[in-house]
């Protein structure tokens, strides 16, 4: 009788062990980067850079700062911009807001006009206008094409990037998204927790600290 119970416990043991697996994985499953996402092993600065809102107003990223950013620099011209720019207003649909923000930085020399009508064409509702007319930003930020996405920090630190478009809105890329805002939040706030405890974010542990502190590390 005593083996029976032994075993049966040991049954019971190795099942919750194997279902605490199976939730690891769909919830690691559950927020996923885009493809060929780069996160970095530790934030980095990004280099100033100067644009023009909707209004004619000089803006820059520090006006952002408090806000965990996805900067996108994009064109007209570009078909893989066109592609991307809806998934990335959904985006900003479902998570923007005080906390986070996508930034669509354009580059055309055509102005702020070419934006507009551009946005107008494909029905873009959700996210700001933005203009570098001169293009310097594309140079400034080291990006290799178009379009380029930074994944930027509270602290307007760089802690990933993407070259290519993206399906921005996918039900994985939010949630991924979103873990890191929350991350970003509880950091900022000084209540992150230990870095064994850390949870991931697209399958790493995403630890965001406070200003001056190392942000991410392989898991």
């Amino acid at each position: 009788m005593t083996f029976a119970l032994a075993s049966f416990t040991d049954r019971v043991a190795a099942s919750m062990a194997a279902a605490v697996v199976v939730l690891a994985s769909q919830f690691a499953a559950g927020q996923e980067p885009p493809k060929n996402f780069v996160m970095h092993d530790a934030p980095k600065p990004v280099a100033a850079i100067n644009f023009d809102d909707a209004q004619g107003r000089s803006r820059n990223l520090a006006d952002f700062k408090g806000k965990v950013v996805l900067l996108n620099i994009w064109a007209t011209w570009c078909g893989p911009c066109r592609k991307e720019m809806p998934a990335l207003d959904r985006l900003q649909a479902a998570l923007g807001g005080p906390d986070f923000e996508v930034v669509a930085l354009s580059i055309d020399r055509g102005g702020m006009d070419a934006a507009r009508k551009f946005f107008a064409e494909i029905g873009i509702r959700n996210l700001a206008m933005y203009l570098d007319g001169s293009g310097q930003a594309l140079r400034t930020l080291s990006a290799l094409g178009l379009p380029t996405t930074l994944l930027i920090d509270r602290e307007g630190r760089e802690i990933g990037r993407l070259i290519g478009p993206a399906e921005w809105d996918s039900p994985e890329t939010v949630e991924f998204v979103r873990c890191v805002v929350a991350r970003s939040d509880a950091a900022t706030a000084g209540k992150a927790a230990a870095p064994a405890a850390a949870p991931l974010c697209g399958g790493r542990s995403v630890d965001l600290p406070a200003s001056g502190a190392r942000s991410n590390s392989q898991p």
